[in-house]
């Protein structure tokens, strides 16, 4: 690095704004990757029953991390025994003793966060503050959690004695790898059920590490395994007939398709799919405050978020202010190496990811939205993306109607509280929302005719573990966290 030949009392500054200095996080931290993985199953890390391998990248560099197996039918097959097999003697035990084995994982989860976290980054291509300060303390938290609720499930409000379903097969994302893994697993090794989990193709090396973190802690063989693969390996897991529930979080066409694969089984099933979910400023809104939700609504993990707040509906009477905030504030993001502690925000996850932004942001244009992003320099190698901002959107242009999943806000205005509302409401999915202003009767009155299964008030992206999250239409159904994530798991 070359040497700042500015003398000391002259600070350097960019824009008006004071440089940060490289706060890089070590990537010897993750640990040991290995160049290979096979599948957790039955507590052991196994040969795949085929050949075909498949490969995880850095998405800030394109340099390859791994490779990992391709899951086949006859793995599946493995998995699901493994875990029918151990299913008996583990809903047998005692809630206190399940406990335990939580309360064990969550633990050495707290102790390993540095590694996983650096691990999260690299895999993912998201800031090692986020991985770092929201989704390592909040993947303990919901082990904690749900330990405690494994001897009370008599008094979870589902009758008495309600029983596990027997074998849980899970299907996750790979915007959030690790604590998707923890909002399935936790609450149905609670409530008895064992688990095959099918980890996202592009972020599988978390889950391969928490296959670890379970036998670190003495859980029982068989009780959680892990089987990675793309698509067809989820279809294999979903459809398998000893599966007895199927937790699924997505894109809303797999989770429609997965809904008609079920239909006519008895297995019990919940989605948690897409969202384009409205974040709505009043004109007696604290705006600096707003802007900071607005930022944190649509930027964080890069706009990889289900509920992320990608359509900002700005009162007209504060529409300029807010604007002009708000592009104050994205000119003073920054973008880059996903572990250096000052990048707000990092890669975007892959090249097809990348390539669906880039399509939807044209779209954009070409129908007449006018585009801002701030000038910042990009990294040369990896898949990146600037954060945008487009006024002049209507409720007809694709970016206000379909989600992006990227780092992109699509503004719309409105004049009165009724006609925000119809706005927000005017999409097929309904994941969340957020109301910011003054008034405590118009926030009330906001949640409860907005169609979305969490409305935020004077804030945005918050999450807690006791607190449940879902959505309605084609955001999905069912609830995850709190004592409604218990039910999804239960005999009730």
């Amino acid at each position: 690095m070359a040497k700042n030949t500015k003398k000391a009392e002259e600070p350097v500054r960019k824009n008006g704004l004071f440089e940060y200095a490289p706060a890089p996080e070590s990537p010897a931290a993750a640990g040991d990757i290995a160049t290979s993985y096979g599948h957790f199953i039955g507590g052991e890390f196994v040969d795949s029953s085929g050949s075909e391998a498949l490969k995880t990248v850095n998405p800030a560099t394109e340099q390859v991390l791994a490779e990992f197996a391709q899951g086949t039918e006859e793995d599946v097959d493995r998995a699901v025994a493994a875990a029918r097999k151990a299913f008996t003697d583990w809903s047998a035990l005692p809630g206190s003793e399940r406990a335990k084995y939580l309360f064990r994982i969550a633990r050495i989860i707290q102790e390993r966060s540095r590694e996983l976290a650096v691990l999260e980054s690299i895999d993912n291509g998201k800031p090692i503050r986020e991985t770092r300060d929201v989704d390592l303390p909040l993947v303990a938290a919901h082990f904690f959690y749900y330990a405690g609720w494994a001897d009370k499930l008599d008094f979870a409000g589902y009758g008495s004695n309600p029983r596990p379903l027997g074998v849980a097969g899970q299907v996750i994302p790979w915007n959030f790898p690790l604590l998707m893994l923890a909002w399935k697993i936790a609450p149905a090794l609670a409530t008895g059920n064992t688990v095959v989990l099918k980890p996202a193709e592009t972020t599988p090396l978390t889950a391969l590490r928490f296959a670890e973190i379970c036998r670190q802690a003495g859980l029982p063989k068989g009780v959680v395994n892990i089987v990675t693969g793309d698509g067809r390996t989820g279809a294999a897991l979903t459809s398998h007939p000893d599966v007895n529930k199927v937790a699924f979080t997505g894109s809303t066409p797999v989770g429609r398709a997965i809904a008609k694969q079920l239909a006519g089984t008895r297995k019990k099933l919940s989605l948690e799919l897409g969202g384009k979910a409205a974040n709505i400023v009043f004109d007696d809104a604290p705006i600096d405050q707003a802007v900071e939700g607005i930022v944190n609504g649509i930027f964080f993990n890069q706009g990889h978020v289900c509920c992320a707040g990608s359509r900002l509906l700005v009162q007209e009477s504060v529409q300029d202010e807010v604007l002009d905030a708000l592009k104050r504030r994205m000119d003073s993001l920054r973008v880059g190496d996903p572990l250096d502690k000052n990048t707000d925000i990092g890669a975007i996850n892959s090249a097809a990811q990348l390539a669906r932004i880039t399509e939807l942001t044209a779209a954009g244009e070409a129908e007449g939205a006018e585009r801002w992003s701030p000038a910042c320099e990009l990294p040369g190698a990896g898949f990146w993306f600037r954060p945008t901002l487009f006024t002049g959107v209507s409720q007809a242009h694709r970016i206000a109607r379909e989600e992006i999943f990227g780092p992109v806000l699509s503004v719309l205005t409105f004049r009165t509280p009724t006609e925000a509302v119809e706005k927000a409401n005017n999409t097929p999915y309904g994941l969340s929302a957020g109301v910011w202003t003054e008034k405590g009767s118009r926030i009330l009155w906001m949640a409860n005719q907005l169609k979305a299964g969490v409305v935020w008030a004077n804030t945005f992206n918050k999450f807690d573990p006791t607190s449940p999250f879902g959505g309605y239409k084609e955001s999905g159904y069912g609830r995850e966290g709190g004592r409604h994530g218990l039910e999804a798991y239960l005999d009730v």
